[in-house]
């Protein structure tokens, strides 16, 4: 049975951690640039920031998960949310660079707490109810997606360090709030201990790959969060280039994004995961995923991109479903670990996709808008997201 109060708090919990993370979105960059001081060391610096954060969440989240499924969620989320408030100050207060690149790696870690706020759900939620209740993490994001930058931009028009005073804030207040409403989500904590070959990423993916039905799973969720990743880092410059964008047109794509995503995995995912198979809504999702990147490669003008990359978010039915199906067939005891290391992947394509993502650029760059090849970072997408369709096909999902 769904415990709705405790649900609640860690959706909400989930909703103030990414608002947080949201708000220095638009206003770390300018940060690093007044610090820098050339545009050549804001990229180096920038980039460094960007790939250890990615890196960090990578190693991290099965190491967080692991831990929760041995002495509880409700400490190791308390204990992320406070640390990553501390985290949010040091980038207001320090002028260091070297400061800052190390308070965003503590922040990684920190921010692996997803893992345990979905292995909370987990804990709490039905096994035939979790792809809805993944989907609702989701739309969590895409609400925060909405908010956190451009309050962001807002906070940070006069001073680029006030974002991260208001994002500790938030942090602490979530901490707050948690610590007196929270209940624990395990009744009997795992009792296998706690060692480096079991819970670091490539331990615990290996240990995941030995299971018939998750092995091709994962090299579906890591081919769909890398073509995700992708169109994320690569979105702004893209439209700037091709399509002539200002940052206000940018910004209203990814508020429009973050609205589809919200209305797809809040509201419509739990009515298709009602109606039809986990392998149906999977290989829909990788479709409409494929359609849409395409549509954007091909277009050399701004209109039907625009349209296209909402219809993106068609394809985040694909998420949930498949950490539903990977986490009913692990025990309750090691869903902590399991979604860690489902996670790890998220942060490794999130890291190297931008050393995919920017070379790409460069070459398209040299292109006319107009071009064919003006679309080549798209046009990647579709196809990393087509060998995923490939896959599913090829190593079917459960039907039920």
């Amino acid at each position: 049975m769904t415990h709705q109060p405790a649900v609640a708090f860690v959706l909400a919990s989930v909703f103030l951690d990414a608002l947080g993370i949201g708000i220095i979105i638009p206003v770390l960059p300018r940060l690093v640039g007044t610090l820098a001081g050339s545009p050549e060391l804001q990229t180096v610096w920038y980039g460094a920031i960007m790939v250890s954060y990615g890196l960090m969440q990578f190693f991290s989240a099965p190491v967080i998960g692991a831990i929760s499924d041995r002495i509880g969620r409700r400490p190791v989320l308390l204990a992320g949310i406070a640390g990553l408030g501390i985290m949010m100050i040091a980038p207001a207060v320090c002028d260091s660079l070297w400061l800052i690149l190390l308070s965003r790696i503590l922040a990684g870690t920190m921010s692996s707490n997803i893992v345990v706020a979905q292995a909370y759900i987990a804990d709490v939620t039905p096994a035939g109810d979790r792809t809805a209740a993944f989907g609702r993490i989701g739309a969590i994001f895409g609400i925060a997606f909405i908010l956190g930058p451009a309050l962001g931009g807002l906070l940070g028009e006069s001073d680029p360090r006030m974002p991260f005073f208001f994002a500790s804030a938030i942090c602490v207040l979530n901490f707050l709030y948690g610590f007196f409403v929270l209940p624990e989500s395990l009744s009997a904590p795992s009792q296998t201990p706690i060692t480096f070959k079991r819970i670091n990423p490539f331990a615990a993916l290996a240990s995941l790959s030995k299971e018939k039905l998750v092995l091709p799973l994962l090299f579906v969720v890591m081919l769909y969060t890398l073509s995700q990743s992708l169109m994320q880092c690569t979105w702004a410059l893209y439209t700037e280039f091709r399509y002539g964008w200002t940052p206000a047109s940018i910004g209203f794509s990814i508020f429009a994004l973050g609205c589809s995503i919200t209305l797809v995995q809040g509201v419509l995912l739990s009515k298709l995961a009602a109606r039809f198979s986990p392998r149906r809504l999977v290989l829909g999702g990788l479709v409409c995923g494929i359609l849409s990147f395409a549509c954007i490669g091909l277009s050399p003008i701004a209109a039907p991109a625009a349209v296209a990359v909402c219809a993106v978010s068609l394809m985040g039915i694909v998420g949930p479903t498949l950490q539903g199906v990977i986490s009913r067939t692990g025990s309750p005891y090691t869903q902590g670990v399991r979604l860690g290391a489902m996670s790890s992947i998220n942060s490794f394509t999130g890291a190297v996709s931008p050393l995919i993502g920017t070379p790409l650029l460069f070459f398209t760059s040299t292109f006319s808008p107009d071009a064919l090849a003006a679309g080549t970072p798209y046009f990647l997408c579709a196809l990393i997201v087509l060998i995923a369709f490939i896959l599913t096909i090829r190593f079917p999902l459960p039907e039920n």
